[in-house]
């Protein structure tokens, strides 16, 4: 066993850990084998300075190893995750961009959790409207031939994180945990739409991505959020290159942030959702997730952005996503 103290010594000392030293902490935290007060100096720390490439690969790799592997090779499937975090309480936009996605015809494996820094979300809200969440590879197949997109629940295919959950949620702030959610989905999606919730960690993850053979896109807005809000310009880091990216790009207005803000109990979370999806959603509401959604067809069909949104607007006011909704949960 690694000596947790030593660790936090280095760490202190502000060194940083080498890829290895990162997955056996992680591996050995994730065991039950330091105590909790040890646990959250070893977050804690990571909350006072970005993650190198070396910890993230590290950190990475632990969750990897240790989570339920399903294998959906056959399909070429896009996650839309962002790394939440980002203190903003707006409606569950990259879940809702996801069934747009799958209403496109794109295979969607999304990765998500109940909220941990947020009120609710995306299992949260999931759940509560009668999806029900299974590691079963059959399962998960099945969704994804019938309704386009899959749900992965987090916790059921990263068991070992059972030993960590309880000190997230007592800290109740964003952790590395937040940027490895991402990067961690148990399919390893070819494609990969990824908000993020500073330009710090937009850059680190734009280093990770070019190292993989993805289609990826980050997308950070400049004033805050973990996804394209429309509230101002959005930085993206491409496969092609790094853009910014105002609303008009899209074809929309600058949008008010207490437009595209949250409920404050899943069930009214729940209900905006279900909103949006049966078109009664606000001009505003509707825009943004169009924007992610188009964003999310341009990276996996490596269209422009302008047939994107053409593509996403028809999924949803012809309820195309509402149909790939449905059909998840009668599934």
């Amino acid at each position: 066993m690694i000596s947790m103290k030593n660790i936090l010594e280095k760490l202190i000392a502000k060194e940083y850990l080498t890829a290895s030293e990162a997955e056996k902490s992680l591996i050995e935290i994730t065991e039950g084998k330091h105590d909790d007060i040890l646990v959250s100096s070893f977050l804690t720390i990571f909350m006072m300075r970005t993650v190198s490439i070396d910890e993230l690969n590290g950190f990475r790799n632990a969750l990897l190893n240790l989570c339920v592997k399903i294998d959906l090779s056959d399909y070429d499937t896009i996650d839309l995750c962002g790394t939440g975090g980002d203190d903003k309480n707006t409606f569950n936009i990259s879940t809702l961009s996801s069934f747009i996605t799958a209403g496109s015809g794109i295979k969607v494996a999304k990765h998500g959790n109940y909220g941990i820094s947020s009120n609710c979300g995306s299992s949260n809200v999931l759940e509560f409207l009668g999806i029900k969440f299974s590691d079963d590879e059959n399962f998960i197949k099945n969704c994804i031939d019938k309704a386009g997109i899959c749900f992965l629940h987090a916790p059921l295919f990263h068991p070992a994180m059972k030993n960590v959950a309880p000190v997230r949620k007592n800290l109740g702030i964003k952790t590395f945990f937040n940027i490895l959610g991402p990067l961690v989905n148990p399919v390893n999606p070819k494609n990969q739409l990824t908000g993020v919730y500073n330009l710090e960690t937009a850059r680190l993850y734009g280093y990770f991505f070019q190292k993989t053979n993805k289609n990826y896109t980050i997308t950070y807005s400049l004033d805050g959020y973990d996804e394209i809000s429309l509230t101002g310009p959005t930085k993206l880091i491409r496969n092609s290159g790094e853009f910014i990216f105002e609303p008009h790009h899209f074809g929309y207005k600058n949008v008010r942030k207490d437009s595209i803000s949250g409920g404050n109990s899943v069930e009214e979370s729940a209900f905006i959702f279900k909103s949006i999806l049966e078109g009664n959603g606000s001009e505003e509401q509707n825009n943004v997730v169009c924007a992610n959604a188009a964003m999310a067809i341009s990276t996996s069909k490596k269209l422009n952005i302008d047939e994107s949104i053409k593509i996403a607007e028809d999924s949803l006011y012809n309820k195309k996503a509402l149909k790939s909704f449905e059909k998840l949960v009668k599934i």
